[in-house]
């Protein structure tokens, strides 16, 4: 298994078509599932074969940002994301405008999107579904993110979410990524679609957005949070009004 996915993180020849995150994350449900197994028939010592195994992310930050004036110019440009088909398209969009990863994106469903609330947000969190259960990234990753400009209109568009994706995240990753280069969307050869996630933060910090409100609304950990829940989120609102872009409705 660790060689399947060496193969595809690191291959010897050609362009990788998976990232090392990506391979972490199975490499660790992997891990949890056999721990799981053994713990549950009685033999909770039992070496894990996946206790060692991972693969070192050398792009995590090395990924540079979209410029602004590029997402607006380009990504956002009339015509730039026609030929994805709506679900795909309405994801980068919102990924552009939320900063939420796309895999939270590709799980959202109707009961976390919540377009006609006094501050329309949408729920980063567990599905807590027996038979349809999906486990989030970190706790801190459950999080609230109000919805502005074009990722507002996308919800509108979009209120069950985009089921096309769900649960199938690199499909979406490869997708997505295959589209901008074919259509000149990257700025260098060193983007990547999730460069968008690095540009959001950025976009807050050239915005002075407090540093708290940025890792809460990205989903890093926080050490002695100071803001609550409810009330908070009108001025996480007015805040990220400070930064939101400039569309053509007609790219939704």
């Amino acid at each position: 298994v660790h060689k399947y996915w060496l193969d595809r993180i690191a291959p010897e020849k050609g362009r990788a078509d998976r990232s090392a995150s990506t391979g972490n994350r199975n490499m660790g449900n992997l891990r949890t599932l056999y721990a799981d197994y053994f713990r549950h028939l009685g033999f909770p010592e039992q070496k894990n074969p996946f206790a060692d195994l991972s693969f070192a992310d050398k792009s995590k930050r090395s990924r540079p940002p979209f410029p602004t004036d590029w997402i607006r110019d380009k990504i956002f440009a009339p015509g730039a994301l026609a030929t994805l088909n709506d679900e795909a398209r309405g994801i980068v969009l919102a990924f552009a405008e939320t900063g939420a990863r796309p895999s939270e994106l590709a799980n959202l469903h109707t009961g976390v999107i919540h377009v006609d609330h006094e501050v329309p947000h949408i729920s980063v969190e567990p599905r807590d579904d027996p038979d349809d259960p999906r486990e989030i990234k970190t706790a801190s990753s459950v999080r609230k993110i109000p919805l502005v400009g074009v990722a507002l209109e996308v919800f509108k568009k979009h209120l069950n979410g985009f089921p096309r994706y769900k649960d199938r995240e690199a499909s979406l990753s490869a997708l997505l990524n295959k589209h901008f280069k074919s259509y000149n969307l990257f700025p260098t050869d060193n983007h990547t679609v999730y460069s968008l996630r690095h540009s959001f933060e950025d976009r807050m910090k050239n915005g002075r957005l407090d540093e708290e409100l940025r890792r809460m609304l990205m989903g890093h950990t926080i050490d002695r949070p100071k803001y609550g829940e409810g009330g908070d989120m009108k001025m996480w609102q007015e805040e990220l009004m400070k930064i939101v872009l400039p569309f053509d409705p007609g790219i939704v």
